[in-house]
């Protein structure tokens, strides 16, 4: 009996652990541009550009060059992130009133297995990466050169990983 009501307890969790991330998890993410009122459509981001679920890095995204391009007016961006599909309002990208090269800087929440939330906004790039790597600045600006390629830095802040079949199982114990 005892091994019966385990049973129906794990097929019970079965649900739960296949929706959780866990570290090291690819976070799926899609991205969409707008440029002179002409946005895009979302397209997914490859595996190695997007977050890793409870993972600080840092990872250079290519930006397309835009339909009309001419550099006159800004060029904005979008993410939707996770299979919860948190949305990144527009952060202005190119002609932002900054001479400075811009970095996404993109904090992720989270809980156990669960994504709950993603803030992102717009920086300066440190001075030390442009130091060791000149030739950011130059591309990045320059408006014959594309794709451009802006930095994007996921941390990550959260709790601890936790089973939520133990959680449950403590529940049920309390009960």
């Amino acid at each position: 009996m005892a091994s019966l009501c385990l049973l129906v307890l794990l097929l019970l969790c079965l649900p739960f652990i296949s929706v959780a991330y866990r570290p090291g998890d690819i976070v799926p993410m899609s991205k969409m541009g707008q440029y002179h009122s002409s946005r895009t459509v979302w397209h997914d981001v490859i595996g190695k550009h997007c977050p890793i679920f409870a993972v600080n890095r840092e990872v250079l995204i290519p930006i397309a060059k835009p339909t009309g391009y001419t550099g006159a007016d800004p060029y904005k961006i979008s993410f939707q992130v996770g299979k919860e599909k948190f949305l990144v309002p527009w952060l202005f990208l190119i002609n932002r009133k900054s001479s400075e090269v811009p970095m996404i800087d993109m904090h992720l929440r989270y809980s156990g297995g669960d994504l709950h939330g993603v803030t992102a906004k717009i920086v300066d790039m440190p001075h030390h990466y442009v130091e060791i790597h000149p030739n950011i600045r130059k591309q990045f600006w320059d408006p014959q050169h594309w794709p451009k390629h802006v930095l994007v830095r996921y941390t990550w802040s959260g709790g601890t990983i936790r089973d939520r079949c133990d959680i449950w199982i403590l529940r049920s114990v309390w009960v």
